[in-house]
């Protein structure tokens, strides 16, 4: 089989359905039905329809919007599972899944992250129009449809799921987006000004457009001809030579490029800011090791906890992308092990309870405001409110003898050679992945024993250390060139013994002095005061670079030992920095690449909350 052959299989296994049970067989007990379905424009969307052959009652909708395909095509020929879980399959609901403008089966012009046009006009068209017309047709055509109509998806259906909030439909109760992309200058293809060149090979699945409906693949995933992506971008050197493989027909490739910057072209496709007075109820679930989408479900969640009155959760478990549908005994990510069955148990006690509540009326709603895995205990957590309103701030600072201290040091400072031709790996793993997910947990001794790495820990703790909510990393830094990238990362140091070995661990590791990274994110320095308005450094001069992390919900044990790490490169899953400023990094030549010399000074600070 070939790579672009095994990759819509992931795609279409990863983003569509959960696993089957075996024992079931969806033709035995659903009828299938393929439609045009035409919006107010005249554009026809391809939308496949399961219904309960069991007749005797209504059922609820629920919709799933993709631009991975709803395949398979043909009304004789059937997925293998259908909607959210196997309980929601199992009991019966009138299940849809659609293809969005643009892409396979359905007519249009498609638009990667698509903008949401308020008071639109007449014939205007946007991702939320399509929802409201798609359900419109679906609640007065599908027999046996109770009136109510619930969205979700995963990842890119999850930001279709998202968007779905936004079409006002009467009918749509209740809405689940799972892994949404909030916004895609911070998800997915960029964190803060930095490019994620591992998730360049998937370019070729946004960048490309069709002429017409097809049920076959209109785009081929580039060959690297190599195992070693390091090396691979190395030799590529600027980004600018990798127009060899996405010409100008590759649109999405254009749009990065010409669009470095947080400008309108991304600012008006970013969804957070719309979700406002949202009346369906929502559930938004993530995974706490997601890489590819962690800001889109926190953001969205706080937006609409900020700007609407609706029925509002948020659900974080110990997952990378998309394994809280997956039947999987063992839940690990990388070489770290969180419980068994945590997914099936999500499914049946959470998403289950969450759609038939507001979709059939079932049982009263005990579910709490926020149901977060506590990534250290290996427990999961209720809590009133996200982040929790008892959490306190605790401040460390980064000290000298790579402490954390209570207190500041103007005084002192450490530098390191951040050496173009030999960035920090971004893993210590050789491998060639669609997009990478493992490194969220890895062990990170092999980056602590760089030089240009540095790192700041604790003592052994005496006693726990429970963090919640956001981290801001408030550097005061310096660099001998006029621009930097800044990483920080949290790590939780193992002690010697205590752990037993996870199944799952490499044969040339050990939970003994493990490394586990918990939280990670790059700020470009160029954006750190605004990210679209880029400002170089000036050489040798003290500047305050501030980083939000992403939000957690880890409890460093006694006998651990929380540690900072500080680079300036991780490579190749974000691109290089030149460290000189330049306007636009996808315009650099190799002359613009240079060598610079960095500095952290002791007044630097991360500041976390915590709860006891």
């Amino acid at each position: 089989m070939s790579t672009f052959s095994k990759l819509c299989l992931i795609l279409f296994f990863v983003f569509n359905f959960s696993v089957a049970q075996e024992e079931f067989n969806v033709s035995e007990h659903y009828d299938k039905q393929e439609v045009q379905i035409k919006m107010r424009d005249g554009i026809k969307l391809h939308t496949t329809i399961y219904s309960p052959k069991d007749k005797s009652k209504k059922y609820p909708i629920l919709l799933n919007r993709t631009p991975y395909s709803s395949r398979p095509y043909g009304e004789d020929k059937f997925r293998r599972s259908i909607g959210p879980n196997e309980y929601l399959m199992k009991e019966g609901n009138i299940v849809v899944y659609q293809d969005v403008r643009g892409r396979w089966m359905s007519e249009g012009v498609y638009d990667n992250m698509r903008a949401y046009i308020p008071n639109k006009k007449k014939k205007q068209t946007d991702e939320a129009s399509d929802t409201y017309d798609t359900i419109d047709w679906l609640v007065k055509n599908v027999a046996n449809n109770n009136g109510n109509v619930g969205t979700w998806g995963i990842s890119y259906p999850g930001h279709y799921a998202a968007f779905s909030v936004l079409s006002e439909h009467p009918a749509l109760k209740a809405a689940s987006p799972q892994a949404p992309i909030g916004d895609f200058y911070f998800d997915d293809f960029h964190h803060n000004g930095a490019y994620l060149l591992s998730y360049w090979i998937a370019t070729a699945v946004f960048g490309y457009m069709k002429d017409e409906p097809t049920q076959e693949s209109w785009y081929q995933i580039p060959s690297i001809g190599t195992k070693d992506p390091y090396q691979f971008f190395l030799d590529i050197g600027p980004l600018s030579n990798l127009d060899e493989y996405y010409k100008q027909d590759n649109v999405f490739w254009q749009q990065l490029k010409n669009h470095p910057d947080y400008d309108e072209f991304w600012q008006s496709r970013g969804l957070v800011q719309h979700m406002k007075n949202v009346k369906p109820a929502v559930m938004t679930v993530g995974g706490l090791f997601d890489a590819e989408d962690l800001y889109g479900p926190f953001e969205i969640y706080k937006s609409l906890q900020k700007n609407s009155d609706n029925f509002n959760i948020l659900v974080m478990g110990p997952w990378s992308h998309g394994d809280w549908a997956r039947k999987r005994e063992r839940q690990a990510v990388g070489n770290i092990f969180f419980g068994e069955n945590l997914s099936e148990a999500y499914q049946k006690d959470v998403e289950t309870v969450f759609f038939n509540h507001f979709l059939k009326g079932e049982g009263e709603m005990k579910l709490p405001e926020a149901y977060i895995f506590d990534t250290g205990t290996k427990e999961w957590e209720s809590f009133e409110s996200w982040p929790p309103k008892e959490a306190n701030k605790l401040t460390y600072f980064l000290n000298e003898n790579q402490s954390l201290s209570s207190t500041p040091n103007e005084e002192t400072s450490q530098s390191f050679v951040s050496d173009i031709n030999k960035p920090v790996p971004d893993s210590e793993d050789i491998r060639v992945t669609f997009t990478p997910r493992k490194y969220m947990t890895d062990d990170q001794r092999f980056a602590a024993r760089r030089p240009d790495v540095m790192v700041y820990e604790t003592e052994v703790l005496e006693e726990d250390l429970h963090l919640v909510g956001e981290i801001l990393a408030n550097l005061n830094v310096s660099t001998t060139g006029t621009d930097a990238d800044w990483i920080v990362k949290i790590i939780d140091v193992h002690p010697h013994e205590g752990y037993d070995e996870p199944k799952e661990m490499q044969d040339h590791l050990t939970i003994s002095n493990y490394h586990m990274m918990v939280r990670s994110e790059v700020m470009r320095g160029k954006y750190r005061e605004d990210f679209s308005a880029p400002k170089a450094f000036v050489p040798n001069e003290k500047t305050n670079v501030q980083i939000k992390l992403q939000d957690i919900n880890h409890t460093f044990r006694k006998g651990h030992k929380l540690q900072i790490q500080v680079q300036s490169t991780w490579f190749p899953l974000i691109d290089r920095n030149p460290q000189k400023f330049v306007p636009n990094i996808f315009k650099a030549s190799a002359e613009d690449f240079e060598t610079h010399t960095h500095t952290i000074y002791n007044d630097s600070s991360i500041e976390f909350s915590v709860i006891k």
